[in-house]
C-alpha cells in the first residue's frame, strides 16, 4: 500500500481519543527518542503526551485535522504506545481501539 492509500495519513482519530502514558527512559533526555518538551511528568518512571489527558483529548505532536489530513509530527521518534497502537491500520485494517478512537470523532470503523 502506498503511504498515500495509507488511513493512518489523513486520520488522527487515535491521536485524539486516548491518554498516552511510558516509561520515562524513552524520553530524549535519557537518551531514548521522545522529546521531552512533548511530554509531562506522571510519576517518577511514567510521563504522558502533552495533551492526551484533556477531558477532549489532543496530542501535542499530532498534525492536521482529525479525519482530513492528520498525522504524528514526531512520528520517527513517537513513544511504545503508539507504535503499538493499530498495527493493521496501514493495511486498511482497523481494531476496536481503532474503531472507537474514529467513532469518537464521527468517521467510520476500517473494515
Amino acid at each position: 500500500m502506498a503511504e498515500a492509500d495509507n488511513p493512518c495519513v489523513r486520520c488522527g482519530a487515535c491521536c485524539a481519543a486516548f491518554r498516552v502514558d511510558f516509561s520515562v527512559e524513552e524520553l530524549d533526555s535519557r537518551f531514548g527518542r521522545v522529546p521531552d518538551g512533548l511530554t509531562v511528568e506522571v510519576t517518577d518512571g511514567t510521563c504522558r503526551m502533552r495533551g492526551t489527558d484533556h477531558a477532549q483529548p489532543r496530542c501535542a505532536a499530532l498534525v492536521g485535522t482529525v479525519g482530513v489530513q492528520a498525522h504524528c509530527g514526531i512520528y520517527e521518534w513517537r513513544p511504545s504506545p503508539c507504535r503499538e497502537f493499530g498495527l493493521l491500520a496501514p493495511l486498511g485494517r482497523g481494531d476496536e481501539a481503532c474503531s472507537r478512537a474514529r467513532a469518537r470523532h464521527g468517521l467510520p470503523p476500517l473494515v
